[in-house]
């Protein structure tokens, strides 16, 4: 038993649990671990969380479970996904297999856009509702972000194979290499089934606007198949978020001397802190208060930033400093600032859009002005954590089983 367990204080009120997205029964599921039942653990958990044994690999452990303790006061708290991690990936891998639950959508058709954590979750909870599900993606295989954005020396890709056959043995269909919007139109999902859920991931990216941007390589496609660019010797890659770090310690295992130039500082980073920790124990050299102004032949230019408190004491904003500039040279630029969802595939739905292209929902995370059309993940909230998107997943099939 891991020691982590006889130190967790099974909290009547647990703020790991509350703060948890997905809000993990841990004292629950810790007493049967204490209890040798990992068998049970490990149902508690799937049940709330279909993709236990991946959030609790990838998860930003301080920004919910780990920085909520009780135990933080003493400054030791409790290293819960460890212990989650080994229950969750026992039970997964041990042969689980999905059962019907109940019948509330028996004979009910449900389409899923996209196969990656939402896509899975809700095929798992659909399912066990009795729904007939079938999942759409643009991938030749399930997986989405967990298959084709987080490497694998941070996820094992035999807990997306464990996912596949997980549904497939269920009789769950799926048919990749379609791109929703493209090869075959939401309308026509809509038209075909009982109800369509949207939760692909983000995958257009953020542009620079800047000069010469062109030049540079999107982080997404690079870790998609790493092995289909050739980076040279040197790799700068622009970002602070997780997708960054995932860029960057990949650069490094491609035997690349790489640089992270971010615009703000540290405490700044979006990424989760420990991400930041493993990419420097990798080698990955980094660089603060950068900006990128244009992209040549050779390498880019830089301008330098600073931190300004305003006067009236509001929020610290990011500077640039004009006259700073300088060039860096690299054999590649990577970017990785941002993504949004591909918002195209609701062209002549009727779907009620919002001014920046997104869709303005009704109860139940429902599309206004599609009657059975739901979203969930990115295509709510933008780029988030795995953990997010599942408790979103959750959200948007309440609505569909109250619809429905």
């Amino acid at each position: 038993m891991n020691p982590e367990a006889s130190r967790c204080l099974l909290c009547k009120k647990p703020r790991c649990s509350e703060a948890c997205p997905v809000h993990t029964p841990v004292p629950e599921a810790m007493a049967l671990y204490r209890e040798g039942k990992l068998s049970e653990a490990g149902e508690l958990l799937f049940e709330n969380n279909p993709l236990s044994a991946v959030t609790s690999q990838v998860c930003d452990w301080k920004q919910f479970c780990l920085g909520h303790c009780v135990l933080n006061v003493k400054q030791v708290p409790v290293r819960w996904h460890e212990i989650e991690e080994e229950i969750s990936g026992a039970y997964l891998l041990g042969g689980v297999s999905l059962q019907r639950k109940s019948q509330e959508l028996s004979g009910r058709r449900i389409a899923l856009v996209g196969a990656g954590p939402v896509g899975i979750a809700a095929a798992v909870w659909l399912y066990e509702a009795g729904a007939d599900v079938t999942l759409y993606d643009a991938n030749l295989r399930m997986g989405g972000v967990l298959r084709y954005g987080i490497p694998p020396f941070r996820l094992d890709r035999k807990y997306c194979d464990a996912y596949e056959k997980l549904l497939t043995d269920a009789g769950i269909s799926f048919h990749g290499g379609v791109e929703v919007g493209k090869d075959v139109k939401l309308s026509a999902l809509s038209a075909s089934y009982d109800a369509v859920l949207v939760g692909a991931g983000a995958e257009k990216p953020a542009t620079l606007g800047i000069p010469g941007e062109e030049r540079a390589v999107q982080a997404l496609p690079f870790l998609k198949n790493p092995d289909a660019f050739t980076l040279g010797r040197k790799v700068i890659v622009i970002g602070g978020g997780n997708v960054a770090m995932d860029a960057c310690r990949t650069a490094v295992r491609q035997g690349c001397e790489t640089w992270v130039y971010y615009r703000k500082t540290f405490e700044n980073m979006p990424a989760n802190p420990e991400e930041v920790k493993e990419a420097k124990a990798d080698g990955v050299q980094f660089k603060v208060f950068q900006a990128p102004v244009e992209v040549q032949d050779g390498g880019v230019v830089f301008r330098d930033c600073e931190n300004v408190q305003p006067e009236d004491g509001g929020r610290v904003v990011t500077r640039i400093i004009d006259g700073t500039d300088h060039f860096v040279a690299c054999d590649t630029l990577l970017v990785a600032i941002s993504e949004r969802p591909e918002f195209g595939l609701f062209a002549g739905t009727g779907a009620v859009l919002d001014q920046w292209g997104w869709p303005v929902l009704a109860e139940g995370q429902r599309v206004t002005g599609l009657l059975n059309v739901w979203v969930a993940g990115d295509f709510c909230s933008g780029p988030r954590t795995v953990v997010e998107a599942v408790e979103s997943a959750r959200k948007a099939v309440g609505g569909i089983l109250a619809k429905l």
